[in-house]
């Protein structure tokens, strides 16, 4: 359907009216999903386009999308979702799974044959002639892909999954995910638990004498014949039989055979003297280390256990393998953690009922420290960021700010014993070194209570208010300190990256965010103070115009000529708040 370029006719924003339409035709097609989910996928606020446009062969569709993410395609008045709503909701359909080197035929335009439908062991999922599913990759529950199957799981099965299984709509890498941010498919690891439940619950129930009859409720049967010949399938046939369904140019068809053999060597050349299990602990751990000492943040705590193993863990996993759980000696996450919770690496509480986060990382823990990324790993991740940074927009960093203080006429008799003279600046801890000096230079500690300083005249003059100067005699060494670095000028330093370090008058101002009401009582969102952190106010407001799908203008900050400021129009403090701290902060 979107394997070739398509026209737009029309870009509008959906009306309210219009949206609640939406939102209840969604919820009729898809009653399985809950309301919050439902408000992901149709929000209730955020701007929803919709998109009028005409297919290569003249089709009329309409398209929805959350800013510039298409969420949805109608198509005769039938919806469905893109993959990019499928990675959010990855069970939403009843999903098949085919070999990798399948996926560019797809998107190519061929439809889904049986022989590329991988079977697992449990059997396929029980679907209907005319049934919306999806199409994922052998160890990536992901979907790529989106077809109506062209017959019902038992006529598949009684075909000898032979012949045309499915029409194929939408692919990952079709014109419809061009139309978004072209992001990649995440990791999301088949739930084989479900799989291993079932095997569990047919041998108990034959070895009762249940007999086959119940097992049968469950799963299509699968004559053993042909479910061994289906496993033994090799891509080679998968891709010749999608090959069936267009026309390819020999070179293709060459290129696919050797990508298939090339993976079919790569097991053969792998040896370990460890046993399976041994391998997949030692794996867990990897990942385990390399997350916590690479990934992770301390603002990102608490951070859901699900969340660590799906987002951070799965990613640390090298290029060739799978991070399986059920395969190591611990066979469930949660009792590993529970075992480095006992080692005191980390701690995990359940702080809603059900749900178990991360609360709590000892970063200085010996096994972290210690820990070091394998080199084919830190040099791939490290390609990786070159060539993300290779592409036009250059990395942002934080600039490190540190407080200084500058002494003043009136301070500057107290640290001329230091070396110090007027105008000097200092950082916190060159202040208490030359407080510390001065005092025991002139021995004003006080001999029945250490922790006390006698005021000398000096001290009473650049300390005290007039009204103390008679009453008080001693100071503590804390109010000390912080009198002094009150009654100093405040100053701060700035260091960008691969700059020299800036003394700014003054204390550092933060981002401000705020709400201004304009003619006709609109709205509208005003950031200051860009430029004091090294961010062009021209590209946050390109890059917010883009996300929140509102107009950001660029305009001089009053009273002050060379500053300016970036309004986005309507309410936007919370969500570009977030859009801020992900994009600039996380990545610095």
């Amino acid at each position: 359907m979107f394997a070739k370029a398509f026209r737009v006719k029309s870009n509008t924003a959906i009306k309210g009216s219009d949206r609640r339409k939406l939102r209840n035709d969604v919820a009729a097609t898809f009653p399985t999903l809950t309301s919050e989910q439902l408000s992901e996928i149709v929000p209730n606020k955020e701007e929803l386009n919709i998109i009028k446009l005409y297919a290569h062969k003249g089709d009329a569709l309409t398209v929805y999308a959350n800013g510039r993410i298409p969420v949805l395609f109608e198509i005769e008045k039938r919806l469905y979702p893109t993959v990019y709503t499928l990675w959010s909701h990855p069970h939403l359909l009843p999903a098949f799974s085919t070999w990798p080197p399948v996926l560019h035929k797809l998107a190519g335009g061929a439809d889904l044959m049986l022989p590329g439908v991988v079977v697992p062991s449990y059997g396929l999922p029980q679907v209907d002639r005319g049934t919306l599913c999806a199409i994922t990759l052998v160890g990536n529950s992901a979907p790529v892909a989106i077809g109506i199957a062209t017959m019902s799981t038992a006529e598949m099965v009684a075909a000898g999954m032979k012949g045309k299984g499915f029409t194929v709509l939408h692919t990952y890498m079709d014109h419809l995910w061009e139309f978004g941010d072209k992001s990649c498919p995440p990791t999301i690891v088949p739930l084989e638990a479900e799989s291993s439940e079932m095997m569990d619950a047919e041998e108990e129930k034959q070895e009762a004498g249940e007999g086959e009859g119940k097992s049968q409720e469950n799963s299509h049967p699968i004559d053993p014949c042909l479910q061994t010949g289906i496993r033994n399938l090799n891509m080679e046939d998968a891709i010749q039989s999608v090959d069936m369904t267009e026309k390819e140019e020999p070179n293709e068809n060459g290129a696919a055979e050797t990508t298939e053999e090339d993976n079919l060597d790569v097991p053969q050349e792998v040896e370990d003297s460890r046993s399976p299990q041994e391998q997949m602990d030692a794996l867990l751990h990897q990942c385990f280390f390399h997350a916590l000492k690479c990934k992770v943040k301390k603002s990102e705590l608490p951070l859901l256990t699900s969340t660590f193993l799906r987002n951070y863990m799965f990613a640390c996993c090298p290029q060739g393998q799978q991070l399986d759980i059920k395969k190591s000696s611990y066979k469930k996450f949660s009792k590993f953690l529970q075992s480095m919770q006992q080692q005191n690496i980390l701690q995990v509480k359940e702080l809603n009922k059900g749900v178990e986060s991360i609360v709590n990382v000892d970063w200085r823990h010996d096994s972290i420290r210690s820990f070091v990324v394998p080199i084919e790993i830190a040099a791939s991740e490290l390609s990786v960021q070159d060539s993300r940074s290779g592409d036009g927009e250059q990395p942002y960093h934080c600039p490190e700010i540190i407080p200084l203080y500058g002494i003043s006429s009136k301070m500057a008799p107290l640290f001329q014993e230091s070396g110090y003279k007027k105008g000097d600046t200092l950082s916190s801890s060159e202040v208490r070194n030359a407080v510390i000096n001065y005092v025991k230079f002139n021995e004003l500690v006080d001999e029945t209570n250490k922790n006390f300083i006698k005021v000398d005249p000096i001290l009473c003059d650049c300390l005290l208010d007039k009204s103390e100067q008679d009453e008080i005699s001693k100071l503590t060494w804390d109010n000390l300190l912080s009198r002094c670095l009150d009654k100093l000028q405040p100053f701060h330093q700035v260091t960008f990256f691969g700059h020299d370090p800036i003394v700014r008058k003054g204390n550092n101002d933060p981002i401000d965010i705020n709400i201004a009401q304009r003619s006709c009582n609109k709205k509208v969102t005003i950031i200051k103070n860009l430029e004091l952190y090294g961010l062009d106010p021209q590209a946050v407001a390109n890059f917010l115009q883009l996300k929140v799908q509102a107009s950001a203008t660029v305009t001089t900050l009053p009273g002050a000529k060379d500053r300016a400021q970036v309004q986005v129009q309507g309410n936007q403090i919370h969500h570009l708040a977030k859009l801020l701290v992900g994009k600039y902060l996380y990545q610095g």
